[in-house]
């Protein structure tokens, strides 16, 4: 009997053991990937200040790449679209 004891002392702590390996490695690749998504959102910004300053150069003047001034040119386009959509909500608004 004490045997089966035995037995099962040490497949209980062998369990536990692999748990606590699986808990850390768990841990572990949750710890990287929140990292991985902090380092992609890093990235995220600084393209969008990236582009941000392209704008600017473009709006400026300074920009004559014929891709970048493709690009800003819509941007232009979709900007005085959404003015003159903000003043059509005005007008609306004025009337009810």
């Amino acid at each position: 009997m004490a045997d089966f004891f035995s037995v099962l002392g040490k497949k209980i702590s062998d369990v536990a053991e692999d748990l606590e390996k699986k808990t850390e490695d768990t841990l572990e690749v949750q710890k990287i990937k929140s990292n991985i998504r902090s380092l992609k959102r890093a990235n995220e910004r600084d393209f969008m200040d990236i582009g941000k300053m392209v704008y600017e150069k473009f709006h400026d003047g300074e920009i004559s790449d014929i891709d970048y001034v493709t690009l800003c040119e819509a941007i232009e386009k979709r900007e005085e679209e959404i003015e003159r959509q903000e003043e059509e909500v005005k007008k609306i608004k004025g009337t009810l």
